[in-house]
């Protein structure tokens, strides 16, 4: 049996048609950079999240740098973020010469834990970027609200940047993520919730002062035709993309329901296995599952069993943020973050998209249980 790790074949050959027409009519029309699509997709993406601008970029990272910038990060400024995530959070603080503030994560939930969140603020705490890890998000109410605290406490406000790469499109407490906080930063890479034929990004905010200057910052710090008021990047969302952007977001509900059915057969398959530890939902948030991750033990024996069987399986994260080699500077150990160090030997990703196969999946689990 052939099973890809996330089915993008079978995605384009479902909307082959209307991709491959939306494409055709942004190269007739050549407007490559910037294009009508680019706006009509940011009015589509502020309307499906409840935030009131959305701003696309080239990727997600640059989405997470240019909230940053947006908000005049500097050297000295400190950053807090969890340890176990993907490089690019801790990353974009750090290319700007601000310090990374590293936080352990909740054991259940695989995102910033909380409870642990107040010992690392300082009178330097400028942001605090929370992940909304396999596409559930972070408790954001209690983050936000410890942000509120220690704004007034010392005088300067402290934003909240939800990383939303892996979550667009998930709810927390009826409310959707990309709209949880200050500001928030998505990816539209391939493999994502909502993915292009590219790299892509996109930021969201309520805050009309913020959003013009995103805007700006994006186009090189240009507020006129060569004008520039700020040090910006160049990081536009390319007319294609956003084309193909605009067909996958109308079937986007759908494809969340169908990953929600999943995920919860997955969890019902394999709760009888004792040696897994299966996805938990969290209270009032739904789970998009940008990654279907369990935990397992002895995990290299067990994807061995897996490829033997043509089953495909990725690690996210093997190595938390405190070992990365280049952030040896901030002089962490792993008994510093137990959970992350932990959760980094054992977490193991399955097979997953909306089109994902039940032949498939009970292919997949009698494999594990055998």
């Amino acid at each position: 049996m052939n099973i890809p790790f996330i089915d993008l074949k079978a995605q384009y050959h479902a909307y082959q048609a209307e991709i491959d027409a939306a494409v055709l009519e942004v190269l007739a029309e050549t407007q490559f950079i910037l294009g009508p699509e680019v706006g009509t997709l940011e009015k589509q993406l502020a309307q499906y999240t409840g935030a009131k601008h959305a701003i696309t970029c080239a990727n997600g990272t640059d989405a997470l740098m240019l909230a940053l910038m947006a908000l005049d990060i500097q050297a000295g400024d400190e950053v807090i973020t969890p340890s176990f995530t993907f490089m690019a959070t801790a990353e974009a603080a750090a290319i700007l010469g601000a310090k990374p503030v590293l936080v352990d994560i909740d054991a259940a939930s695989y995102n910033l834990n909380p409870d642990l969140l107040a010992a690392k603020i300082t009178s330097k705490t400028r942001a605090i970027m929370p992940v909304s890890l396999y596409g559930q998000a972070a408790d954001m109410d209690e983050i936000n609200a410890i942000a509120a605290d220690y704004s007034k406490r010392l005088g300067h406000k402290i934003y909240v940047i939800e990383d939303a790469a892996q979550s667009f499109g998930a709810e927390y407490k009826g409310k959707k993520s990309c709209n949880l906080s200050e500001i928030a930063c998505t990816s539209f890479f391939p493999s994502k919730p909502l993915g292009c034929y590219g790299d892509g990004g996109a930021l969201f905010t309520q805050d009309d002062v913020l959003a013009e200057k995103i805007k700006a910052l994006r186009v090189h710090g240009q507020t006129g035709r060569y004008q520039h008021t700020y040090i910006g990047l160049n990081s536009r969302l390319d007319t294609i993309q956003a084309a193909v952007l605009l067909v996958k977001l109308k079937y986007f509900a759908a494809e969340l329901h169908k990953r929600s059915q999943l995920g919860a057969r997955y969890t019902q398959l394999l709760t009888a296995v004792d040696t897994i530890s299966t996805p938990a939902i969290m209270p009032h948030r739904t789970h998009v599952y940008g990654q279907y991750s369990v935990r397992v033990q002895k995990r290299e024996a067990f994807i061995k069993k897996l490829q033997e069987a043509h089953i495909p399986t990725a690690v996210h994260y093997p190595m938390p943020i405190h070992k990365q080699p280049c952030f040896a500077y901030l002089g962490y150990q792993d008994a510093d973050f137990p959970v992350s160090a932990r959760v980094a030997q054992d977490i193991v990703s399955l097979p997953m998209s909306a089109f994902l196969t039940e032949e498939a999946m009970d292919y997949i689990v009698a494999v594990i249980k055998k």
